[in-house]
């Protein structure tokens, strides 16, 4: 009976709690955090187009129109580092302010280039701004957010990343008829506006409960939980868990502050040097996600998508430019599609979906291209095919391998190696980023485009074999929960061992 009752227990450990009702005031703070994405998928959107005007304008190489475009990436990575300290120095909040003020001075200085040099020097601005948005916005909106509704609340970030792609599309749709001159400054000025938006949101917003326990202030994480929580019990047991995970046991929350630049050492070294089994599971499965997010090409469909139609046989840029526009429309569906099923279906089910989707349909946008390469005709079925294998790849990224990354990093993390270890996942993330996007045109001249898109199919069948093997169940586990469910792999023999008693139980 003792052994039964063991193993019943084991599986309500590993089983979703039932839905809560949804919190109100967690889901407005959520959706203010993640208006910082909107920053990173402005540009990624906006520069598809405008880099055709900035070609056309300064007259430049297709070398020089790569590093435009990606160098914004490794710009990034400065943003994302810096922003893992100052998240933990001065707070999650006000790093979100950091990201609007560089973005900003980034914007005006792109509308206002007079040559390329010029131009890269306000990339710089603009880069260092996404890596901060990058990476605060995850990480708050996991902190801020109930078990039971995180999966949803964590993937506004990259549902705002699209809006922000989408926005970019639009901008460059409708000042495309300007003089060649003015229309790439005003799609890339306009990008002030979701910043200036940004400063304001900062300002009502409240801090991030686990930070402000971090920091001793346990009587303000407490009135940040009381309002996030569904009820003052959840609130409680919330506010509890964090001390446990912080290590504070002082009931009247009157806490010691370590010295930061031990703690910081102490963090360095737990995450890399001395990992415990189950940290080093996590570390593997945040970078492995981050790599084959960027190297599966994602970022060369919605960067290069208006010359990837050219080549399909699009000449007109007006429908070049519509074309697009349909891919940011199918991105923003099918992210707010993963929105509503990460807390009903499951990270895992899900990814494998999405990664599974887009190895076919690379495969087949692959074979498609080269069809319409190797023809001295219009192809017209190919051409269709290409068009549509183009959206059903966005289409399968966004419901998985794109709200993951920020979803899954910032919610396996324990306390008090977040900041760093997404960090670091997603600086990694930025530098692949930056390699795929300053490589396509090179890699389609070297390999032909349908040949960089069969290379782009088969990483990503390399990495549904990853994420099916390393990849545990998060659905439903407080946060501070889940750093027990990785190390060794054992989550999979007792997700079996479970499966097998509930059968037995049944019967």
């Amino acid at each position: 009976m003792a052994h039964q009752k063991d193993e019943t227990s084991s599986i309500s450990d590993h089983s979703p709690p039932p839905a809560a009702k949804r919190n109100n005031y967690a889901f407005v703070c959520s959706t203010m955090a993640s208006m910082a994405s909107v920053l990173l998928g402005y540009d990624i959107g906006v520069m598809s187009g405008a880099a055709i005007f900035i070609q056309e304008d300064f007259r430049i190489s297709d070398l020089e129109v790569e590093i435009l475009v990606g160098i914004i990436s490794l710009y990034s990575i400065l943003g994302s580092v810096a922003a893992g300290r100052t998240s933990d120095w001065i707070g999650r909040r006000y790093t979100m302010g950091i990201a609007a003020a560089f973005f900003l001075v980034g914007a005006v200085l792109m509308g206002l280039a007079t040559n390329y040099a010029f131009l890269m020097f306000g990339r710089f601005f603009a880069g260092v701004g996404t890596g901060f948005a990058g990476l605060i916005a995850p990480v708050y909106t996991a902190e801020i957010s109930p078990a039971a509704s995180r999966g949803c609340f964590t993937t506004f970030p990259e549902i705002f990343i699209n809006v922000g792609i989408l926005l970019g599309y639009v901008s460059n749709f409708a000042f495309s008829k300007f003089p060649t001159h003015l229309s790439w400054r005003f799609m890339l000025g306009v990008g002030l506006i979701p910043s200036v938006g940004l400063v304001i949101i900062v300002l009502v917003m409240p801090e991030s409960p686990r930070w402000l326990v971090m920091k001793g202030r346990i009587p303000e994480a407490k009135r940040v939980l009381d309002k996030t929580s569904a009820s003052i019990l959840e609130s409680q047991q919330r506010l509890l868990d964090i001390k446990n995970a912080a290590g504070i046991d002082d009931v009247n929350g009157v806490v010691p502050l370590s010295n930061p630049h031990k703690q910081g050492k102490s963090v360095w070294k737990e995450l890399f040097i001395h990992p415990t089994p189950s940290v080093r599971h996590i570390l593997i499965a945040a970078l492995g996600l981050h790599f084959f997010q960027q190297a599966s090409g994602s970022d060369s469909v919605v960067l290069y998508s208006p010359r990837i139609f050219e080549k399909a046989g699009i000449t007109s840029s007006d429908h070049k430019l519509l074309a697009t526009v349909a891919v940011g429309i199918v991105k923003a569906i099918f992210i707010l599609v993963a929105t509503f099923l990460l807390d009903r279906v499951g990270r895992r089910p899900l990814i494998l979906t999405s990664v599974a989707g887009q190895t076919i349909s690379l495969a087949i946008l692959g074979f498609s291209l080269t069809i319409i390469n190797n023809s001295d005709v219009k192809v017209k079925w190919a051409i269709v095919l290409c068009i549509a294998t183009v959206l059903s790849n966005v289409a399968f990224f966004s419901i998985g391998l794109g709200p993951m990354s920020p979803v899954y990093t910032s919610e396996i993390f324990p306390l008090r190696l977040r900041a760093l270890g997404v960090s670091v996942a997603v600086t990694l993330n930025r530098i692949v980023s930056g390699v795929v996007a300053m490589t396509f045109l090179s890699l389609y001249h070297a390999l032909t485009i349908g040949g960089a898109f069969f290379l782009y199919a088969g990483i990503a069948a390399v990495g549904w074999l990853f994420f099916f093997v390393v990849f545990p169940e998060t659905r439903g586990h407080n946060l501070e929960d889940i750093e027990g469910l990785f190390g060794n792999f054992s989550w999979r023999l007792k997700k079996n061992k479970n499966t097998a008693m509930e059968v037995e139980l049944e019967g």
